[in-house]
């Protein structure tokens, strides 16, 4: 079947007017919630390295917890698309951040800290399609660029607030009470996310169909109508090779730093985080404008260029000040991927009614990369050396930069044609 030709190119039956009450309670949604997310990732592994875990056994949790992510991405996108209220699944998705964190921080077990980073995981699989289908339903696919660099933007000052108090939390106090403060963050979340107005979120909006009206669900493609579109399988694809490469760098790095007794490990790794959210903090609302002006894949080729680059630092060198400036390179990046991501599946499934399945469906082969990343990438440092882990990763970072390269097409509204 034929895919409508685009979703700002419809007109909306009702034109985009949230209130500034609703705007501002999704900016305090994505600043809170970047805080509480904050204390998993590279702490997660820290910390235990630092209970004497061996590398495969922290390779194993951390795998466990991406493939309950992967495993509820398209339901969670599927759910999405059918109900009417998005910000039911961003409070079901904060109490469930906030029960895993206060479950790492009591146990330190294999079995609960398992059960625990299994239970944070499956919040992938909606909290972002969530935060993403209330941004679209808020303020229609023509400002969705712009929204989603403002996302991305407080997002990112929640990350290094947070990952900044929380880097100190574990120098002066312990691993320990990062977790207790990520449970925390999460009470200010839900008061933002009571901000947002039910009625401002339009329901046709949300799944990029602005014209349909009523409480019912949207009507909605064929599934197979997606399989049959090549550039979302062709940036799926990218995506994989991408977090294969990116998801294991900041473990890696945060794992040699406590097996080797580095003093100021906690602080360094702190500021390992810290650098790249900086730079997504300045640039996502310019790469959103960018994005509607140039086109998307320029953009993705400079986030993706950056990424093999940043592999051979952090291969070359343990040097901590060496480090930290190449993850300047992340954070080009983070903003590229953050903002675009969500677009360009906007784009490719515009008049569907499924965009967050396809949101689903993209951040599912995005989690099997990234869980594969943290086991193979600990297999080859834990046998042939922190080096050999990171030359690894460069090499599929280049492999995801030539796909892009050779296969992805433009996908903005202007500049392509209708997708079979």
């Amino acid at each position: 079947m034929v895919i409508a030709a685009d979703c700002a190119g419809v007109a909306d039956a009702i034109a985009p007017s949230p209130s500034v009450a609703s705007l501002g309670g999704l900016d305090g949604v994505n600043l809170f919630l970047a805080g509480a997310l904050s204390g998993f990732g590279p702490y997660v592994a820290a910390y235990l390295a630092e209970q004497k875990w061996t590398q495969q056994s922290i390779g194993y949790v951390l795998t466990a917890g991406g493939f309950a992510g992967l495993l509820s991405q398209l339901p969670g996108g599927a759910l999405l698309d059918a109900i009417r209220s998005k910000r039911i699944a961003v409070a079901l998705g904060a109490g469930m951040v906030a029960a895993g964190a206060l479950i790492i921080a009591v146990w330190s077990s294999f079995s609960l800290v398992f059960g625990a980073l299994v239970l944070q995981g499956i919040t992938g699989g909606f909290l972002g399609l969530a935060i993403a289908a209330i941004s679209l339903g808020l303020v229609g696919n023509a400002a969705f660029a712009e929204r989603l660099g403002r996302n991305q933007r407080f997002a990112s000052v929640g990350g290094v607030l947070a990952t900044g108090f929380m880097g100190f939390i574990a120098y002066f106090l312990s691993y320990r009470a990062i977790f207790i403060a990520a449970a925390a963050l999460v009470l200010p979340l839900l008061l933002a996310l009571g901000r947002i107005q039910p009625s401002d979120i339009h329901f046709g909006r949300a799944s990029c169909i602005p014209d349909h009206q009523g409480p019912s669900a949207p009507p909605r493609a064929r599934l197979r109508s997606l399989w049959k579109t090549p550039g979302l399988l062709i940036f799926a694809g990218c995506v994989f090779l991408f977090q294969m490469a990116n998801a294991s760098m900041l473990p890696l790095a945060g794992e040699a730093f406590a097996y080797n007794e580095e003093a100021l490990s906690s602080l360094i790794v702190t500021a390992l985080i810290m650098v790249p959210q900086v730079i997504v903090a300045i640039m996502a609302p310019w790469a959103g404008r960018r994005a509607n002006i140039w086109g998307r894949r320029p953009l993705l080729l400079v986030g993706f260029t950056a990424l093999p680059i940043r592999a051979l630092a952090f291969a070359w060198t343990t040097n901590p000040t060496i480090l930290i400036v190449a993850q300047l390179l992340d954070g080009v990046s983070g903003t590229m991927l953050g903002v675009l991501t969500a677009l360009i599946v906007a784009d490719l499934t515009a008049g569907t009614g499924r965009f967050n399945l396809a949101q689903g469906f993209v951040g599912t082969i995005s989690g099997i990369g990234a869980s594969l990343s943290t086991t193979l990438s600990g297999l080859v440092a834990g046998n042939l050396g922190r080096a050999a882990g990171f030359l690894g990763i460069a090499a599929v970072a280049l492999a995801a930069l030539l796909l892009l390269w050779s296969l992805m097409p433009e996908t903005h509204p202007s500049n392509r044609s209708e997708h079979l």
